[in-house]
Formats: structure tokens, sequence, C-alpha cells
């Protein structure tokens, strides 16, 4: 068996939001496997997946240019979100979307090696990082690209703390901001069900059906297994999946329709989308932990 860690407990606790003492409960019963534990703690109903906003602490600014039928988003990091308003990052935030869009950079190394006047795009953000007097790092580039008959929606939300940038067949711009904003307020992770892997519909079945099982056992009158696995899950995993696709969301500014119904009437499709958010998947350091270890100590060391 694994040992287990205060550090490992700790980790565990900042992506699920999970109690200490669940936390080393689950990394005992996975024996230290991190992506396991986390779900075993989904399938316990102690944590959800992915719902990190709240411990996110990386500071910084998302963009994106938008040159012809290509388009750059990225994200440029700071370490205080005073500094991400600075006059400096943001004119640094600028010079660095400049520099990527008329390069052929597709992804973050690529775009750090970029020269620009003899220094390398990294040069640049090391140089800038000790005028401003703070670490400041290219964290993520992503570079989309359209045809002639489709057309980009863009919008940045709160000055850059998430942007998004949608490809629609069709020649609407006004109905490819409206996807774009709706992706912004809702997050979704596929275009259709069509796009979601098999083998994350398969895990979530399972993340569901285990949920569902554990709360039958708990129940004053539980269900015979067969009616939980053929009826409470398969209604249960459609509405998950519903709630990550684009197109089966209800549409943001109309939630009396779906995102489907709303770009049908407008006579478009939907081609793809990115978004970006400030310090998604960077855990905060939590500044109390020292304390509430010390309170708990008793109790996890039993």
């Amino acid at each position: 068996m694994a040992n287990v860690t205060a550090q490992m407990v700790k980790e565990l606790r900042e992506k699920t939001s999970a109690g200490m003492l669940d936390c080393k409960k689950a990394l005992v019963a996975t024996d230290g496997d991190m992506e396991a534990a986390v779900t075993w703690l989904r399938e316990k109903g102690i944590a959800k997946a992915e719902k990190k906003a709240s411990i996110v602490a990386a500071e910084g600014l998302c963009s994106y240019v938008i040159s012809g039928n290509k388009a750059v988003l990225f994200e440029l990091n700071s370490q205080t979100d005073f500094v991400a308003q600075n006059a400096k990052f943001i004119s640094l935030v600028e010079e660095v979307g400049s520099i990527i869009i008329n390069s052929n950079a597709t992804d973050t190394d690529s775009a750090l090696a970029i020269e620009k006047d003899g220094k390398t795009l990294s040069t640049i953000i090391l140089e800038s990082s000790g005028v401003i007097g703070e670490k400041i790092s290219l964290r993520r580039v992503q570079v989309l690209e359209k045809k002639d008959s489709q057309v980009f929606g863009a919008y940045k939300h709160m000055g850059g703390r998430i942007v998004t940038v949608t490809v629609l067949e069709g020649n609407d711009e006004v109905v490819a901001k409206d996807i774009a904003m709706h992706v912004a307020a809702l997050a979704p992770k596929y275009v259709s069900r069509n796009d979601i892997p098999a083998d994350v519909i398969e895990k979530e079945r399972e993340i569901i059906l285990a949920t569902a099982l554990n709360e039958n056992a708990n129940a004053p009158k539980p269900k015979p297994e067969n009616i939980i696995a053929e009826k409470i899950v398969p209604g249960r995993l459609e509405k998950s999946l519903k709630e990550t696709c684009l197109l089966s969301q209800a549409f943001v500014k109309n939630p009396d329709q779906t995102v489907e119904a709303y770009v049908n009437s407008q006579k478009s499709e939907v081609v793809t989308f990115l978004r970006l958010e400030v310090g998604e998947g960077i855990e905060k350091v939590v500044s109390d932990f020292a304390a509430e270890v010390a309170a708990q100590s008793a109790a996890f060391n039993k």
C-alpha cells in the first residue's frame, strides 16, 4: 500500500474541495492513485469533477488576435491580479499577441521560440518580468483556422479573465459572437454528443452507476440493482452529457431554446470553438492550510 502523505492529501483536497479526512480515505482506498481518488470521491458524492474555480491561484490575462482566417488564443500569467491590471503587462499581452499571430507558431513551445529583432519571445517575456517585477509566463497558445465560407465569433470577459473564439459556417458575425458569449458563460467541453470520446462516456457512466448504487444502498427502500442500471443511470448519464455539449445547452440569451435551435433558426452551423480562462487547472496555495493541518492532526493520524 502506498504511503499517503500530508502533501498528497493537500493536493487532492485542492483538486476536489473535499475534507481532509475524506481525502485521506480516498487515497488509502486507491493506493495513492490521485486520479482514482478523485473518482472515488465523486462516486461517494463528496466531490464533483472539475469544480476548481474557487481554488485557482494563477493570475494574468487571456487574449485573442484574429487576422484573416486565423485566430490565436493565449494565456499570459502573472503572480498577482494587481500586476495583471498594470499598463506594462497589458502592453506586453498586446505585443505577445502581435508576435504570435504573425508567425507560424501553433503551440506554446513554438511560440516561445519565435524570434523578433534578434530575441526569442521567451527572452522578451523574461526581460519584461524583470521590468514589471513579477514572474510572467506564457502558459498556453492555441490556434484556430477557418474557411472563407466560415466566420469567427470572439468574446472577451472581464478584460481577459475568459476569452472565447467560435467558428460558424455561414456569414453571420452576430450569431458567431452570441455563441462565443454563451461559451464564455456556460463553458461547454464539446460541440455535440458525437464529439465526446467513447472512453469519456464510459467513465462517466461508471461514476454515475457507482454513485447511484451508493445512494440506493442507503435508501430506506432500496430498488433492485437492475432498475438502477437500466433506468436511472441512463437518464442521469444523458443529462450529464447534454450539460457538457454546446448544442444541447439552453441558450444563455434565451433559455427557452437550445443553442442548436438558435443557430438553426439563423441558418448557421457551429463548427468548433476554443475557450481559455485564466488559471484553469492551477491550484491555489491555501494560506491557512498549515493551521488546518495542526488543528486536525490528531484525527488525521488515527
